[in-house]
């Protein structure tokens, strides 16, 4: 939600004037959220929260998941195919796990699928976007802005300080051109509580999992998993 309400409004650029002393608005025109089409590609429990935020400004929601949430429908959201989610959505805001069915989901196809001055968040997983197909929808003004919290290839670049080192991946400085890009490092779960949460959930796995080991008591974060198919309209 930061980063959608900061490239809609256009807060990074103003910042940036203001800091210059530079307070003429032109080019910093947004858009009300109220009315708006959100689509949101994943309704896990992020999803779900982001759902009830989209319904707080007074959007229109619309989803696409493998397994529906009770708690998204309870609050009005549609579930539609991915084809629907992209041809309705003002606004597409991605919150699947990455799997084989998922890389690349967001490919030139999808992104020709998309409104006209679309905007589109990431905040799940990086290689979930085809960024190169990004780049060339960006470069034909077809999709309007894009906010990152995750690049598919950040593991050379996010999490350290590269201020003062040249750049070699030439594709994220291409896309870091863009006035309606607003990136930011992997920093979504960035705070004090969620940091808190990581540690007390470790602990208590490496504790479990020597309980489990010596009892044969299940751990108490058990995860499994299943490999889902590609998603499909």
């Amino acid at each position: 939600m930061a980063l959608l309400l900061a490239i809609n409004r256009k807060i990074h650029r103003a910042y940036n004037r203001t800091r210059d002393s530079n307070f003429a608005l032109d080019g910093l025109m947004g858009f009300d959220m109220h009315g708006k089409t959100a689509g949101l590609v994943g309704t896990g429990k992020i999803g779900e929260i982001v759902a009830r935020i989209l319904r707080g400004f007074g959007c229109r929601v619309l989803a696409h998941d493998p397994v529906k949430s009770h708690v998204c429908e309870a609050l009005g959201v549609e579930y539609v195919t991915l084809p629907d989610l992209f041809e309705r959505s003002d606004i597409v805001s991605i919150h699947c796990p990455l799997t084989p069915g998922t890389r690349h989901l967001i490919n030139t196809e999808a992104l020709e699928a998309m409104k006209p001055g679309v905007m589109l968040i990431n905040t799940s997983r990086g290689a979930v976007i085809d960024t190169r197909a990004l780049i060339a929808s960006l470069k034909r003004g077809h999709v309007g802005s894009v906010g990152l919290d995750v690049y598919e290839e950040e593991g050379d670049l996010f999490f350290r300080d590269l201020s003062a080192e040249v750049i070699l991946d030439d594709v994220f400085v291409r896309l870091m051109t863009f006035p309606n890009v607003l990136i930011t490092a992997h920093q979504g779960f960035l705070t004090r509580e969620a940091c808190e949460a990581i540690a007390r959930t470790t602990i208590d796995n490496i504790s479990g999992f020597g309980r489990a080991g010596a009892a044969g008591v299940a751990p108490s974060n058990l995860v499994t998993a299943r490999l889902i198919a590609p998603v499909k309209g």
